[in-house]
């Protein structure tokens, strides 16, 4: 499976942006599908994933502000953030998981909030 994520960029804080994610190659198996960041200094978190079902999870810092939605017939998924705060600057990287445990990353995309 090979991702290609693009959007991001600077944003003024309270500002919105998309992300997107397009999988190819072996996507029949695609499972869950989400998005994690990584600020400098910090671990790489959750922010957000949906299931093939449609079953979502949000971090609780962005809860209210993103969401997150996938085009199964098309194998994207996609990160609407609204009321970005400074907070959200960070590397984002759209994940999939084909079964249960195998893990494809994609290859990142800067969003920097400025205040």
């Amino acid at each position: 499976v090979q991702l290609q994520a693009c959007g991001g960029g600077l944003v003024q804080a309270g500002g919105s942006a998309r992300l997107s994610c397009a999988a190819s190659g072996s996507t029949f198996s695609i499972n869950v599908m989400g998005w994690y960041r990584q600020a400098p200094g910090k671990q790489r978190e959750l922010v957000a994933t949906i299931s093939s079902g449609g079953s979502i999870n949000y971090a609780d810092s962005v809860k209210g502000r993103f969401t997150i939605s996938r085009d199964n017939a098309k194998n994207t998924v996609s990160l609407q953030m609204n009321s970005l705060k400074p907070e959200d600057t960070a590397v984002y990287y759209c994940k999939v998981t084909v079964g249960t445990v195998v893990n494809y990353w994609g290859q990142g995309t800067q969003v920097t909030v400025s205040s």
